[in-house]
């Protein structure tokens, strides 16, 4: 019985050798058909030969699982059902990292390429650019003319955007840090106000913070408003801190700013560029000839760089200053010392002006 068994032993080994053999050759090749099937297979129509239409376009939800991914692309042309896709994501390992977004698809992609496209982000984004020193009128028509938003703010009033935005100040200017905001397309112009408002609140919190005791400043709203003027005087970026010094030497001796951009700020869409002598006359809360201390508001979107220089201001006594034509401006302590450099810049600049026009 004992070689029976042995007999009976060696013949089978063989047998269930073979079936494991068979079997792994089998799932090899389903592996592979399926891989093919997902990777060969277009999901995607072939637009090729639509007038400028080189790619397909999809938009994935936020918080979207498979069933409603597949649903989104199916009903935006992609060819696919809810089985086929989480077959798909699961043999990928991608399911989890689908990322919503609008997506950019190539014609006739396979579903595999298209779940890894999802998968990696790789989606369209729109961008707009705050540049230090826009006004809010600036601002809202930058954002209220780009295409790619959704406009659901456009129309609404000072009062309107703040509280959609969740701030309680005496108006909109200066409250929108200038940068690069990248976005999805079709979001919301709220959002693009909200993280530049966020992103303004930040950076007046961390310069805040390193206010000095002898500053002449009582709110961080102060330094908004002296941080847009300084933006809008410096003409050369090395003359920042110099510039801030004069204002902050100013509030501390009870002066008047005295700053043109003010009074312009005043004027508002009626300034033609040319800033009269009746302009500086006429009495309005950002006339700083007139009327002493911080105007109401900013009167633009200051930089990092310049609510730093209101909380440094350079070591100086300089209480004057004058453009000198190249950019950068000339710094006086007396009044004497800066009538002599208005009346050598602006004169000379005159005369270049005037013998340009000859």
């Amino acid at each position: 019985m004992s070689r029976k068994f042995q007999k009976r032993t060696l013949f089978t080994t063989p047998s269930n050798g073979g079936t494991w053999k068979s079997y792994a050759l089998y799932s090899a090749g389903f592996l592979i058909l399926l891989y093919g099937a997902i990777f060969l297979w277009p999901v995607v129509p072939d637009v090729s030969n639509i007038p400028a239409g080189s790619v397909y376009k999809v938009k994935i939800a936020p918080q979207s699982g498979l069933s409603a991914i597949s649903k989104q692309l199916s009903e935006q042309g992609v060819s696919t059902n809810p089985l086929t896709l989480h077959i798909a994501a699961r043999v990928l390992f991608v399911g989890p990292k689908l990322k919503p977004g609008t997506y950019l698809l190539a014609p006739r992609a396979s579903l595999g390429n298209v779940l890894l496209q999802i998968a990696r982000g790789d989606r369209v984004r729109e961008s707009i650019a705050i540049i230090p020193g826009i006004t809010i009128w600036q601002l809202r028509s930058l954002i209220d003319s780009h295409p790619a938003l959704i406009h659901q703010t456009k129309g609404m009033s000072s009062k309107e955007l703040l509280q959609a935005i969740g701030l309680a100040y005496p108006g909109d200017e200066g409250l929108f840090y200038p940068d690069a905001y990248l976005f999805d397309p079709d979001d919301s112009d709220i959002s693009i106000y909200r993280r530049a408002s966020q992103a303004m609140q930040k950076q007046l919190t961390s310069a805040w913070e390193q206010k000095d005791a002898t500053s002449p400043l009582k709110t961080p709203y102060d330094l908004l408003i002296l941080g847009s003027i300084v933006e809008k005087e410096t003409g050369r970026s090395s003359d920042r801190s110099l510039v801030a010094a004069v204002f902050v030497n100013r509030l501390k001796i009870n002066m008047p700013l005295q700053t043109d951009p003010t009074v312009i700020y005043g004027v508002g869409s009626k300034f033609d560029g040319n800033l009269r002598k009746a302009d500086l006359r006429k009495d309005n809360p950002y006339n700083t000839y007139m009327h002493k201390g911080l105007p109401p508001t900013p009167i633009a979107m200051p930089s990092k760089e310049s609510l730093l220089a209101v909380m440094h201001p350079a070591k100086s006594d300089a209480i004057y200053f004058v453009a000198r034509g190249d950019g950068s401006s000339h710094f006086s302590k007396t009044l004497k010392e800066h009538e002599n450099a208005v009346d050598q810049f602006q004169r000379k600049r005159n005369i270049t002006t005037k013998s340009n026009s000859q």
